[in-house]
């Protein structure tokens, strides 16, 4: 039920997803009509969360088939789970274990690449083993109450959010979150569900007092953003210190003959009201100028083996680890303090930790040594 996958439909239809630029994005269509067009070909049953009664499925199936019910007792007991059993029951088995001359054409290649990982001397870091276990985790998972259960039929995407464009190493490359989403969801919640560095920087120089506690983080302070999807700017009106940054860039392009733009307030805005292309590029905006790519790669309806659970959405079910940055004096502890024009520094700008940072620039009492500026420093691999 992929978004990208082709039509086969002679008959064009602009709710059923086709190749724009093959293998790369879909055209543009409305998320909600393709929902609706999905649910009026599919039977109830094809969608369900309940699963079909043993002697149901055998019966559909026979008559699927056009075979009897002799033949569909025999097929059941030659497929069987029971017939293909190696071991004897009570002994579990080693599914990492492969037989030495194995005639198998798979289990071949899987014994090539166990002794090619055995040959090599680097192993996964607990970061890459672990990078997919948020969606392990919950696969499948029901809530507790029946009101928090997702509804039959919903639509699910699959959306990559991808660092700042300031972030030059991984820009292009690797998203830094991906996140599942329902159709119900407005744009507004997947906002809040993105987590950016640039939203928990500490505005203010604190050479003088470095004990006092910040009065917000970059987030508290300036709660403008937007997201760009096909035209419209979608903007986050919800507090009454939002501003609209995304005028300017429509007032520029009314100035060189770019189409129209127009505007929306992303609280106001769900999924199934936007109209998109799988696989194209998109814009999220953030602290005026902190700007992230946003894919969507795949839209889907709901089934059995999804994470049920309403509350736990927006799901996060992938995160890129990013190395973090050393204090430059130990080698040792995260930087939480960059200074300049430091004479006690090696190099200008400087990184410290908290205990470095402290016993180099003051005395036992707190009193500042020398003439510096600091800034508290938020390091990327806090998310890790």
């Amino acid at each position: 039920m992929a978004a990208s996958k082709p039509s086969t439909s002679t008959d064009p239809n602009t709710n059923i997803p086709d190749y724009e630029y093959t293998d790369v994005n879909s055209n543009i269509f409305h998320i909600g009509s393709f929902r609706e067009e999905w649910l009026n070909r599919l039977k109830p049953s094809n969608y369900s969360y309940e699963q079909e009664h043993e002697d149901t499925f055998d019966a559909n199936f026979a008559q699927e088939m056009g075979i009897g019910a002799d033949t569909m007792a025999d097929l059941k007991s030659v497929c069987s789970l029971d017939s293909l059993r190696c071991h004897p029951v009570d002994q579990p088995p080693d599914t990492d274990f492969v037989p030495p001359d194995p005639t198998l054409r798979t289990l071949i290649q899987r014994k090539k690449k166990q002794d090619h990982r055995a040959s090599l001397k680097i192993c996964k870091n607990r970061h890459d083993l672990y990078a997919d276990e948020l969606e392990r985790l919950t696969v499948g998972r029901k809530p507790e109450e029946e009101a928090d259960m997702v509804p039959e039929g919903e639509v699910v995407l699959t959306i990559n959010v991808y660092y700042p464009a300031t972030f030059e190493k991984f820009t292009y490359v690797r998203p830094h979150v991906t996140l599942l989403m329902t159709g119900s969801h407005s744009l507004a919640e997947l906002r809040d569900a993105i987590c950016c560095v640039s939203d928990l920087q500490v505005c203010g120089e604190f050479s003088n007092t470095p004990d006092m506690a910040p009065d917000f983080i970059s987030k508290d302070h300036y709660k403008s953003a937007f997201f760009y999807f096909e035209g419209v700017f979608y903007n986050d009106m919800r507090y009454p210190e939002c501003q609209d940054i995304s005028i300017t860039t429509i007032e520029w392009a009314k100035t060189r003959n770019f189409p129209a733009y127009s505007q929306a307030k992303m609280e106001d805005t769900r999924f199934v009201d936007l109209k998109l292309k799988v696989g194209f590029p998109y814009l999220y905006c953030h602290q005026g100028d902190c700007e992230h790519l946003v894919i969507i790669t795949d839209i889907r309806l709901t089934h059995e083996n999804d994470c049920l659970d309403k509350k736990l959405y927006p799901l996060l079910t992938h995160k890129h680890r990013v190395t973090t940055q050393k204090c430059a004096v130990c080698h040792v502890y995260i930087g939480r303090w960059f200074t300049t024009d430091d004479q006690f520094a090696p190099s200008d700008p400087c990184l410290f930790c908290d205990k470095c940072f402290r016993m180099l620039h003051y005395d036992a009492e707190g009193n500042k040594l020398g003439e510096f500026l600091a800034y508290p420093y938020v390091d990327r691999g806090a998310f890790n």
